[in-house]
């Protein structure tokens, strides 16, 4: 075995860009290519907007313009501008900025002087400028080295910040920005921001009603009472009761939307529980109280910790320096304002013991045969029967924590291809026996009945919430034939009838294979659609050998390693502002309908045509 020398010459101190650029996920978590939502890219653009959205926040600049066009992001904000001779200092230097003074910056997010520096370092351009008093002055950088520094000079354009900037490709690669992510957003800034205006590509966001807006736009069906919404200082929430299953929350600390939860989100789950015990003066299950709440919950701490960079997850335990715990602060509300509420509207308060007691009674007819479906999910995991796992998960500290993913295949010959080719570290495998059930309409009793789905939760570990979700990418692995297709569907409706946070928070996905192998002597190229398979026919000369796959099962492991490495494709389920659940799955997978035979029609026409193409060529 080679030792290799440990001298002064192994030592090494890097450039504050280089050292970003060779650890990005220390700064931005992963990288991505812009097909999931904490991808980072989409980092990049919260860190430039965050301190924009601070500004406001400090009461300067009701209007910020992001432009997004293509790969390069434009970010222009009414603030009170850099000072200009620090504007240099501001993107370039780490732990240089003006939030380490909570008299300028009271409440903000970004309070660790790195997040533009990150933007800086892993974009191929970056252009900061500000605009102060009359004068401006901006700067270029390529990969946080700078490459223009022209003086400052007059101006009449109104106090602000601008900010251009490019990913760099040699980092993100092929990257792409999805809309529905970058509006989602810009509604969440807006949301906990009343009276701030963003204009997304010209399209306007704005909120007049905080929170409240929040949850009437997130709810897929009506509450079963009005949305409670209260506020205090430096904390607002809104919460109602639905008919949907598990608990849904959006939490935010000083804007930042805490994804993955936190001292203030534990504190408001306990707190909630304590004071509807006392109102009612019943020692109700906490599962019976939480049971179908969609919640939405902001507070605002002086300098916060949070537990990464990405500041998906708050760790402070205090409000502040001076100020009460978390814990007491947050209890202290509920106990006084949500106690008020339920006492001065009676009508909310039986409608919400009535869901209580449902909740109960279906949790003790459940309690036998969940304990009954735990034991099968156990001996089969053991066994390694359905699921081959990964060794890192989703909610670790590890850097590539992002990274993990479980693909969810039909049949034996597609789970063993993938099994095979995998990650072993980050990529899990569960195996389908079968076409799943079709869910719709159906209660969670069938989730422990059914074998399939039973084992698919335990696998997930999403029981008791997406809080304990073993990976962060879930992905459907299916033919795409028919069949495939069907699986997917029926998967879907499973998620959304029962987990539909699941999708919301953007952990859903379908893996996209290749539908054509184009290869001569030297070279193989793999192809999505007929017009990449045409073009790579043009590329490669007369005769190519093409083959056209009919499933996942005819892909050797060899050749699906290059479509699950980093280069593999997934396209995100969604759900758009408009979707409404409940209509979605009784138009798809309700009982049959004219309206339904109509478009299924359609799309037939649609898929006969693809083939046809296909057929000439």
């Amino acid at each position: 075995m080679t030792v290799a020398n440990y001298s002064e010459d192994s030592i090494q101190t890097l450039e504050w860009n280089v050292h970003i650029r060779r650890r990005p996920g220390m700064y931005i978590g992963k990288l991505g290519d812009g097909t999931s939502p904490d991808d980072g890219i989409y980092i990049l653009v919260k860190e430039v907007l965050d301190n924009s959205v601070d500004e406001y926040m400090m009461g300067s600049g009701k209007v910020i313009e992001i432009t997004v066009n293509e790969r390069q992001v434009k970010i222009r904000d009414y603030g009170r501008g850099i000072p200009l001779g620090k504007l240099i200092d501001v993107a370039s230097k780490i732990n240089t900025g003006a939030k380490y003074d909570s008299k300028v910056f009271q409440k903000s997010v970004g309070l660790n002087g790195v997040g533009i520096k990150a933007v800086n370092a892993l974009s191929s351009h970056f252009m900061i400028q500000s605009f102060r008093e009359g004068r401006t002055k901006y700067a270029e950088f390529c990969a946080g080295n700078i490459i223009n520094n022209p003086p400052e000079e007059a101006t009449e354009k109104p106090n602000g910040t601008k900010v251009v900037f490019t990913a760099d490709e040699s980092l993100f690669g092929n990257f792409h920005f999805m809309e529905e992510y970058l509006e989602r957003m810009c509604r969440n800034y807006v949301y906990l921001n009343s009276g701030l205006t963003l204009l997304f590509n010209g399209t306007k966001f704005y909120s007049k009603n905080g929170l409240l807006d929040l949850l009437n736009e997130n709810m897929s069906s009506p509450g079963l009472y009005p949305i409670i919404h209260i506020k205090g200082e430096d904390i607002e929430l809104a919460l109602c009761h639905g008919n949907q299953y598990g608990e849904e929350y959006y939490s935010f600390v000083n804007g930042q939307n805490t994804t993955q939860g936190g001292t203030h989100l534990v504190a408001f789950r306990e707190a909630f529980v304590r004071v509807v015990r006392e109102f009612y003066k019943k020692e109700f299950d906490p599962s019976d109280i939480r049971a179908s709440i969609i919640c939405a919950l902001s507070i605002k701490v002086e300098e916060p910790v949070f537990e990464s960079q990405t500041k998906t997850k708050l760790g402070s335990k205090d409000m502040g320096i001076a100020g009460p715990s978390v814990k007491n602060f947050i209890n202290d509300f509920l106990k006084k304002e949500l106690d008020n509420f339920l006492h001065r509207n009676p009508d909310v308060a039986e409608t919400f013991l009535r869901k209580i007691i449902e909740s109960e009674k279906e949790r003790k007819a459940m309690a036998s045969i969940k304990n009954l479906a735990k034991e099968r999910a156990k001996k089969v995991s053991l066994h390694n029967r359905k699921l081959r796992d990964c060794r890192l998960r989703f909610n670790s500290i590890d850097e590539r924590r992002f990274e993990t993913t479980i693909f969810i295949t039909e049949g034996d010959s597609a789970s063993g291809s993938i099994t095979k080719s995998r990650d072993v570290n980050t990529q899990a495998v569960f195996s389908l026996k079968g076409k799943p059930l079709n869910t719709y309409g159906l209660t969670k009793k069938i989730v422990y009945e059914n074998e399939e789905f039973n084992l698919l939760q335990a696998a997930l570990d999403i029981e008791d919430g997406i809080e304990t979700l073993r990976y962060n990418h879930v992905v459907i692995a299916t033919d795409a034939d028919v069949d495939g297709m069907h699986i997917r569907l029926l998967l879907i409706t499973f998620f959304l009838q029962f987990f539909p946070d699941l999708i919301k928070n953007g952990h859903l996905y379908i893996l996209q294979t290749p539908l054509f192998r184009v290869r001569n002597k030297k070279k193989t190229t793999y192809c999505y659609s007929p017009q990449e398979r045409e073009a790579a026919v043009k590329s490669l000369g007369p005769n190519p050998e093409i083959t056209r796959f009919k499933g996942l099962g005819e892909i050797s492991p060899d050749e699906f390693k290059h479509f699950i490495n980093a280069t593999i494709r997934l396209e995100p389920v969604t759900l758009r502002k408009a979707d409404n659940v409940a209509d979605l799955l009784e138009f798809y997978m309700g009982k049959n309908t004219p309206e339904r035979q109509d478009f299924i029609i359609e799309n037939l026409r649609i898929e006969e045509d693809v083939l046809e193409e296909e057929l000439k060529a």
